[in-house]
């Protein structure tokens, strides 16, 4: 079921049977020539309904801008202030909170909001320990393309290939939910250069295509199928358990 497609009704007879919801997060931001800006965003909510599915749990509408700072040198891509995207973050937790929800799984698309989601995370159990009674809230983060099976698959279908940013499995993923985007044409160099940077400017100076160590030529709308469903059995087992714990 998705928060945005249902009533307050609905919602309301939900958390009579589950406290349990899936809030995916991800970012607006370039991912290389042939990469979807909004990769990050689709691919977390498309793995967050595949596991509400699998597990009848609540999927919340997704956090489509995060923290990007470092890709703002190109057209298109969007940021939010780590200041910002913490405060988003808490206020959706409290609002959760405010209706019952006690188990909140984030499935995360982007690398670079991963420190402020877990600094929202210390933050608000901060602000619930002030409450008397305190709500029993809990939260997992959740990085889909980090889950151990999705790296074997991935590094079966791309070997070497498969690099840090506008990488084939998550550009496999997008293509898998709009074909009609795939674009697989050659790039050059066939795999980006690898390094760090410290600024937008900097990162587009040092990786002017926008890809880091990747080749997304080799993505397959076939291959984002297959991706989807690891990930998302991978992280059903996961969430199961945590849905459920004492």
């Amino acid at each position: 079921m998705r928060l945005q497609l249902a009533t307050w009704p609905q919602v309301e007879a939900y958390l009579e049977r589950s406290r349990a919801i899936i809030l995916p997060i991800g970012s607006t931001e370039q991912h290389g020539p042939t990469g979807l800006i909004g990769t990050d965003a689709l691919c977390a909510e498309a793995v967050a309904l595949r596991v509400g599915e699998a597990l009848e749990v609540m999927v919340a509408p997704t956090i489509a801008v995060g923290m990007a700072q470092h890709h703002m040198e190109f057209p298109g891509s969007m940021t939010l202030k780590p200041s910002t995207l913490m405060a988003v973050v808490r206020d959706c937790l409290a609002s959760l909170v405010r209706h019952g929800f006690e188990r909140v799984l984030m499935i995360n698309g982007h690398g670079g909001n991963v420190a402020t989601v877990q600094a929202a995370f210390a933050e608000t159990q901060t602000e619930l320990d002030r409450l008397s009674p305190r709500p029993p809230l809990r939260t997992r983060l959740l990085n889909w393309w980090e889950l151990p099976a999705v790296e074997r698959l991935s590094v079966r279908l791309y070997g070497d290939a498969v690099g840090s940013h506008a990488t084939p499995p998550e550009v496999a993923l997008t293509w898998a939910l709009h074909p009609e985007t795939a674009d697989p044409r050659p790039l050059e160099p066939r795999i980006a250069p690898y390094g760090a940077f410290f600024s937008a400017a900097d990162f587009r100076s040092r990786f002017p295509d926008g890809r880091i160590g990747s080749d997304p030529s080799l993505a397959t709308p076939a291959h984002g199928e297959q991706l989807l469903k690891v990930a998302a059995e991978e992280i059903a087992g996961m969430a199961g358990t945590f849905f459920t714990a004492d």
